[in-house]
């Protein structure tokens, strides 16, 4: 395998390569990691040995990536799920239950899984709870609850924190799940869904009425139109909710006869029924195109088929050898045995074919190679169900009797009437954010390259930081055969300048020979206006596709980082005569973020401020169900160059029980307080604490914790100090900078936001994940 990328090698070492429980590793290179997958992949074999090498040879030179999950946990004799999709159990519309649903959701999150739940099954806001005497709180309440567990999880060290939310286009809380995440901090850990069915499309293009309804009841009507244009006003204002067109999945879904889907996992290629699972890998297409940048350029189609019937191989063992978080997710996995196989490189193979994205061209060629992988992958499977068995839940005449079944060719169609299938379906595109990048830096997926070439910064053992330049596959590939200086040809268009239609055309090619979805977002740019953006979602429903996501530069979900004046000059001047034919493909120049120390006036230090003998301060009560006695909380402030800000924390109660971790927990919030500086992480630390038991209503609200009760106390002195803005606050300050960056910097360079990790501007959103360019951290995995 020729050298690759430091990227790459730096994200094999963090996140894929096997060590010892002492850091020690134990994959000494890369190629002794693609060893340890073929051996533990092959270990289901009849004889293992005559697998292992065909199986590496598959992995080698990155031809096969299986899911992260995979390369991290295979033939490590860990504990962990090889699975990276989990949709959960339906909930049941009482406290007992959803309390019960809650503790399964933090178990599989806790071995790595993301997760999808449906929040349809709870009734609305103010609906009758009989027996109680109160009314419902909804089901956004009980998703506050998910989202304060998502980030405790998040909080112990794991590295998932990825949920998807679904709610029905008739739940009479749509309107308020719609507009859920106006509010910046709410529902992060969530990406948001709209389960929208094919009557509700009829009643938008027919201007109908539409009913809101929860079990049988109608709670009000609107107008069908209008509810659409919510969604998509939200979704261009905030980047969601996204769409799914369920009964689109329902009918297409080959196991249509034994389960219903109601859900997605958290980015939406795997449609899946109650404790469904499914495996993910992706057939690297870069890596097949014979004579790149020829005019006789093509992919081996021969190699596709043989790459893929070893790649279904290896997915179907891996059923067999991986663990789960839950024994129902093992039943369902077991004995529907569905696996998610799809691609990565397709930007960049088209690039080294000479075909643009979204062209004429290029859907033609995708079809070709997504047609002739459907086949080989089906075939492989019959072909496994000879030799292994069918899946268990295997119903010739229903199974046969789908729509997606009955459009497979002849052949096909008749090998599954005389020998079965092994695996219900077999295809999927999945978030290859990272794993891409581990590959040498291919394109994700089947998303466009979000850019060319840009500048990482990576941090040193002594605490400096150095420039290190990242670029594309193909680009780098190009520039290597054809020199420094040649020309991009036509191909090479980035993410920035594609338009809507462009991605939605290359979705519904790719979804007609995909059986499971496609995890895809479509980025338009910041100053695209309404009216050209109101019609994403439809386009994509009249084209066939099973759900489209969006992502528009906005406040709400995330700052754009501005390209440095100079540095834009002289990128756009240096590349001026290289793109004759395509100006739109130029490179991401090096873009810095704000200066932290500068952000709110706020000033960091080292010497801790020193304690006068008298400080003003406030004294809060709080009551919690589960303590005898109240708890009170006192906050001393200090002005400190003629501001006022938190000095010290004191709690007080005649409970004892929770004295030894209030008096630790005060001396840690104060010592933070009296170093200075922007202190007001602590309240969202505190704020973010879920207990496992359950936490309490409180004025209204669910409060995870005690803790996150205190953290709310916290944040009220703050604001009323003056010290922190208040929600309305934040978002006025938030328009008030957005408007003199664009007066005093270029034009943002949309996309770009900073990672929770690692702090560098390099947050995208890509098929429905945020992923980090700089330092390969990726929400969904």
């Amino acid at each position: 395998m020729s050298p690759i990328a430091p990227i790459s090698q730096q994200i094999w070492d963090m996140k894929y390569r096997f060590k010892g429980p002492d850091g020690t590793p134990v994959d000494q290179t890369i190629a002794d990691t693609w060893r340890r997958l073929a051996r533990a992949l092959s270990a289901p074999e009849k004889n293992p040995a005559d697998w292992e090498e065909p199986f590496y040879k598959a992995l080698e030179d990155f031809r096969f990536l299986p899911a992260g999950r995979i390369v991290a946990g295979a033939g490590t004799a860990r504990k962990v799920t090889l699975f990276n999709c989990f949709v959960m159990g339906t909930i049941p519309d009482d406290m007992s239950g959803i309390f019960e649903h809650l503790r399964e959701a933090a178990l599989t999150m806790q071995q790595g899984g993301g997760i999808g739940y449906d929040f349809s099954t709870l009734r609305p806001r103010g609906a009758p709870v009989k027996g109680v005497g109160a009314d419902a709180s909804g089901p956004l309440s009980f998703m506050d609850v998910w989202d304060a567990m998502c980030r405790t999880i998040m909080s112990a060290g794991h590295r998932r924190g990825a949920m998807m939310a679904t709610l029905r286009c008739d739940h009479p809380d749509i309107v308020a799940f719609i507009e859920a995440k106006r509010e910046p901090n709410r529902l992060r850990m969530f990406n948001l869904s709209v389960l929208v069915t094919d009557d509700f499309m009829q009643a938008v293009k027919q201007n109908q009425p539409w009913e809101l309804r929860f079990n049988g009841t109608t709670y009000r009507t609107v107008q069908a139109r209008e509810l659409w244009d919510k969604i998509m006003r939200a979704t261009y204002a905030y980047a969601e909710p996204g769409v799914i067109f369920i009964d689109r999945i329902n009918r297409r879904n080959n196991l249509h006869y034994c389960e219903t889907i109601a859900a997605t996992n958290p980015c939406g290629e795997q449609p899946l029924p109650p404790y469904g699972a499914c495996l993910l890998g992706s057939i690297n297409l870069a890596r097949l195109v014979r004579n790149p940048f020829e005019a006789d350029a093509e992919l081996d189609l021969a190699a596709l088929e043989d790459l893929t019937a070893k790649a279904v191989r290896m997915m179907d063992n891996t059923i067999d050898v991986s663990n789960f978080p839950l024994e129902a997710q093992a039943a369902e996995a077991r004995t529907k045995r569905r696996i998610g196989l799809g691609v990565t490189g397709l930007a960049d193979a088209l690039i080294m074919v000479g075909a643009r994205y979204g062209s004429a061209k290029s859907i033609e060629l995708i079809e070709t190679w997504m047609k002739r992988l459907q086949r080989a992958a089906y075939l492989a499977s019959v072909e496994l169900a000879r030799e292994k068995g069918p899946f268990p839940l295997f119903d010739r005449e229903a199974y046969l009797a789908g729509e997606t079944i009955a459009e497979l060719d002849a052949d096909i169609r008749e090998a599954i009437a005389r020998h079965g299938i092994r695996n219900a379906l077999l295809t999927s595109i999945a978030p290859t954010g990272t794993i891409s990048l581990f590959a040498d830096n291919v394109s994700s997926g089947l998303e466009p390259v979000f850019s060319f070439h840009y500048t990482r910064n990576v941090l040193m053992p002594d605490g400096t930081r150095r420039e290190e330049e990242v670029s594309d596959y193909a680009y780098r590939l190009y520039r290597r055969l054809k020199g420094e200086n040649a020309p991009l040809t036509e191909a090479f268009v980035d993410a920035q300048v594609l338009s809507p239609a462009d991605h939605v055309r290359v979705q519904a090619a790719v979804q007609k020979y995909v059986d499971s979805s496609i995890s895809k977002t479509i980025n338009v740019p910041e100053e695209i206006d309404f009216d050209s953006f109101k019609d994403i979602y439809l386009m994509a429903y009249e084209e066939g596709c099973k759900g489209c996501t969006t992502y528009r530069p906005n406040d709400v979900t995330g700052s754009v980082l501005q390209v440095k004046k100079d540095e834009k000059k002289a990128a756009e001047a240096a590349q001026q005569p290289e793109l004759p034919l395509a100006p739109a493909a130029k490179p991401i120049q090096t873009i810095r973020p704000r200066d932290p120390l500068a952000a709110g006036g706020v000033v960091y230090m080292t010497k801790p401020l020193d304690r006068p003998e008298a400080l003003p301060g406030r004294t809060y009560k709080i009551t919690w169900p589960e303590s005898e006695h109240a708890m009170y909380i006192t906050l001393n402030d200090i002005v400190q160059d003629g501001r006022i800000r938190p000095f010290e924390v004191f709690i007080n109660s005649k409970n004892t029980e929770h004295y030894a971790w209030t008096v630790a927990l005060t001396r840690m919030i104060s010592a933070v307080f009296r170093r200075g500086g922007d202190v007001s992480f602590v309240v969202d630390e505190l704020k973010a604490v879920f207990d496992p038991r359950g936490g309490h209503w409180m004025n209204g609200r669910y409060v995870p914790s005690l803790l996150a009760a205190i953290g709310e106390v916290i944040e009220r002195h703050l604001i009323e100090i003056g010290f922190m803005a208040g929600p309305e606050e934040q978002r006025e300050e938030k328009a008030t900078l957005a408007l003199a960056a664009n007066a005093e910097t270029p034009k943002p360079l949309s996309g770009l936001r900073q990672c929770p990790k690692c702090g560098q501007p390099g947050l995208i959103r890509m098929e429905g994940c945020d992923t980090c360019t700089s330092c390969g951290y990726s929400k969904c995995g």
